[in-house]
Formats: C-alpha cells, sequence, structure tokens
C-alpha cells in the first residue's frame, strides 16, 4: 500500500485522538468543577460549625450563617458560570477542529480526483495525438485516411489547448488577474456564430438546437463569454447521455438577459447543485468514474458569470436533465 492511500486513515486517526483528548479535558473540567463544589461545601460546613461554638449569639449568630451562606451560593454560581463559559469555548473548539478536518479530507479527496482526471485528460490526446502521426509517418495511406488522421489529431490538440486555457485562466481569475475589457456588443450574433463556428457538427446531426432571440445586446468581454459558453455546452453533451442539447438566449425585461443550456441527461441532484461549482468537484468516484473532465469548468463559469455581475443557477429539466441559466445585466 502506498503512502498516499495511507493518508486518509491517518487523517482520520489524527481526528479521532484529538476528539478523545477533547473529550478527556470535557469530563477532567466536570470533575474539577465536582470537586470544587464540594471543597465550598466543606469550608461552608466546617466554618458552621465554628460559628455553633463562637461566643456570638442569637441575630449575630444567624447574620453570620446568612453571609455564610451567601458567600457560599455566590461562589457555587461562579463555577458554573464559569464551567458553562469553558464548555461553550470546549464544544466550539471541537466544532472548529471537526469542520477543519473534514474540510482537510474533502480538499484531499478533491485533490486526488483532479490528480487523476488530469493526468487521464493529458495523457489521452497525447497518447492519441502520437499515434495519429506515427501511423502517417510509417504508412503509405490515401490522402482521405490521412487528412482524417489530420483532422483527428487537431481535434485533440485543440482539448489540450482548451484544457490549458482553462486552467491558466481559473489561476487568473482567483489572482485577480484577469481585469475584463466589457464592451457593448450583439450578443445574440456573438452566440449565433460562436456556436456555429465550434459545434457545426452537432448541429448538422440534430444533437444541438438553439433558440437565440435576436438583438439583444449586452456590456460583456468577448473571451470571457465565449469560456463560459463552451464550457457550459460541453457539460450538457458530456453528461446529456446523447440526448439533445438546447441553447437559448432572451431578454427578460429591460434590466436582464438570460443564457440557458438544457439537456435530458440524469440531472443533478438538489444535494449537489451548488456542490458541482466548486473547484475540482465531480460527482462520484475519479477511480470509476468514465466521464471526461476535470471538475474546474463549472467553477470557471461561476467566476466569470460573477465578474460580469451575473449569476448562475441551476433547474430541474423536464422530464429529465438539467438546465443551466445564467442571467447577465442587460447593456444600458
Amino acid at each position: 500500500m502506498s503512502w498516499l492511500s495511507k493518508r486518509p486513515s491517518f487523517k482520520a486517526t489524527k481526528g479521532a485522538l484529538i476528539y478523545f483528548l477533547g473529550f478527556y479535558v470535557l469530563v477532567q473540567f466536570v470533575w474539577w468543577a465536582f470537586m470544587l463544589v464540594e471543597l465550598n461545601a466543606e469550608i461552608y460546613n466546617l466554618k458552621l460549625e465554628m460559628l455553633s461554638v463562637s461566643d456570638l449569639v442569637g441575630p449575630e449568630q444567624l447574620i453570620q450563617k446568612a453571609e455564610l451562606d451567601q458567600k457560599l451560593t455566590l461562589r457555587i454560581w461562579m463555577v458554573l458560570g464559569e464551567g458553562a463559559v469553558f464548555v461553550f469555548l470546549l464544544l466550539l473548539g471541537f466544532w472548529a477542529v471537526h469542520r477543519s478536518i473534514s474540510n482537510e479530507l474533502n480538499v484531499a479527496e478533491q485533490q486526488k480526483n483532479f490528480l487523476l482526471s488530469i493526468t487521464h485528460e493529458l495523457k489521452s490526446p497525447l497518447a492519441a495525438i502520437k499515434l495519429q502521426l506515427q501511423t502517417l509517418n510509417t504508412r503509405e495511406l490515401p490522402e482521405e485516411k490521412k487528412l482524417q488522421l489530420y483532422k483527428r489529431a487537431l481535434a485533440d490538440t485543440d482539448r489540450l489547448e482548451n484544457l490549458v486555457e482553462n486552467l491558466l485562466l481559473v489561476n487568473k481569475v482567483e489572482s485577480g488577474g484577469l481585469p475584463l475589457n466589457k464592451e457593448t456588443i450583439n450578443f445574440s450574433e456573438l452566440l449565433t456564430s460562436q456556436i456555429r463556428t465550434t459545434y457545426s457538427k452537432e448541429l448538422e446531426e440534430g444533437r444541438l438546437k438553439t433558440t437565440i432571440q435576436d438583438g439583444i445586446r449586452a456590456e460583456i468581454d468577448k473571451m470571457a463569454i465565449q469560456s463560459i459558453v463552451i464550457n457550459l455546452i460541453d457539460n450538457a453533451i458530456k453528461y446529456g447521455g446523447g440526448s439533445e442539447v438546447i441553447v437559448q438566449l432572451s431578454a427578460q425585461d429591460t434590466h436582464s438577459i438570460d443564457f440557458s443550456v438544457s439537456d435530458q441527461g440524469e440531472g443533478i441532484p438538489n444535494s449537489e447543485k451548488k456542490k458541482v461549482f466548486e473547484r475540482f468537484y465531480r460527482r462520484g468516484s475519479e477511480d470509476v468514474r468514465q466521464t471526461k473532465g476535470t471538475g474546474i469548468g463549472l467553477y470557471l463559469v461561476k467566476l466569470l458569470v460573477e465578474k460580469h455581475d451575473g449569476t448562475i443557477t441551476i433547474q430541474d429539466n423536464k422530464p429529465t436533465g438539467a438546465r443551466f441559466v445564467v442571467r447577465f445585466p442587460a447593456a444600458t
């Protein structure tokens, strides 16, 4: 068993030790508080005995006893009050430790999944490109076959380029090094042109359909919008199970416009709808997942949408599937 495979169990053991230590401290504190109350009671009884054999008489003894009762009550409440504050802080510390350990385990799992997926995403197109070039170099092929291999190699190269661009773009956006160059443009024309250029095959085969309202203008960054569109459509194609993907653009009112991408796949459970926008998050285990991806596409989309002062939500498509809806402010 490798060291990496042992890490989660080591972290779980470390978490269990921390919880055990906290529980031990809590038990010891309760015992300390009990002993302190008992000690105050013994002191009270001792002073009460001394008072009973003193020279004080009648009312003076009653006054002294009342003062002793008041002091005992005050000390007991002081112990209980300070104890309650201590227990509260201790429980708060337990919660913080538990949350920290859970976050650490989640991040470790996400990083593991990302390394597995990114390795696969890099290795597969590289292996395909190498095979295609070797075939072209070692065999005499008809021109039609050569052209087909060239196109496949270019497609795999584009896949690698898009992957690297997404990684670089995420890093730039997170570090604040990507100022948007917003300009008021015809969003309808930009979207139509981009889809026809990037998804001509899907349009011809009827696997992608569009409903784009004419003349919609928005103040957007062209490069960022292209990344949003490609990532959302690619996501719908990958997880749609071969179903029809529908892209829509419409003006909701004078202040906002909606861009949506719908598929008819398995859909996304409500418990997952926020998680899919987290960095490196992918549903299921990377060891058994067959769908290509790195878990940064939707995370990047969310970052870029927020940069445009927009929002993105996931709705259930009818009868099945998911519908991603991006709402942008309309151009003023």
